[in-house]
């Protein structure tokens, strides 16, 4: 049996990725971890993850076992159900607890 396809397309999660790396020069291990993740925001997009008051299509999510050396890498991305699209705003490496 073939998996239907998720009806959320993802826009724009790989550039930031890419900005994220460039900026924090994250381990290669962080790097397939935090991709992996973002990858199956379409299967769930709003696991883990919080809406940002005062904005309101802005979601907020640490990416789940990226917790390094008191760090953990978020990702914040808009949701556009009525297009059935996330379009990530940015990645970033932020001190514990969020």
């Amino acid at each position: 049996m073939n998996p239907e396809p998720s009806p959320w397309r993802l826009k724009e999660f790989i550039e930031h990725i890419d900005i994220w790396i460039g900026l924090e020069k994250p381990d290669v291990d962080l790097r397939i971890h935090v991709l992996a993740w973002a990858m199956r925001r379409d299967e769930s997009p709003y696991q883990g993850a919080r809406r940002e008051s005062g904005f309101p299509n802005l979601w907020f999510a640490p990416v789940p076992q990226s917790n390094r050396n008191g760090q953990i890498v978020i990702c914040y991305y808009e949701v556009f159900e009525s297009l059935h699209e996330l379009r990530c705003k940015g990645f970033g490496t932020l001190s514990w607890p969020v």
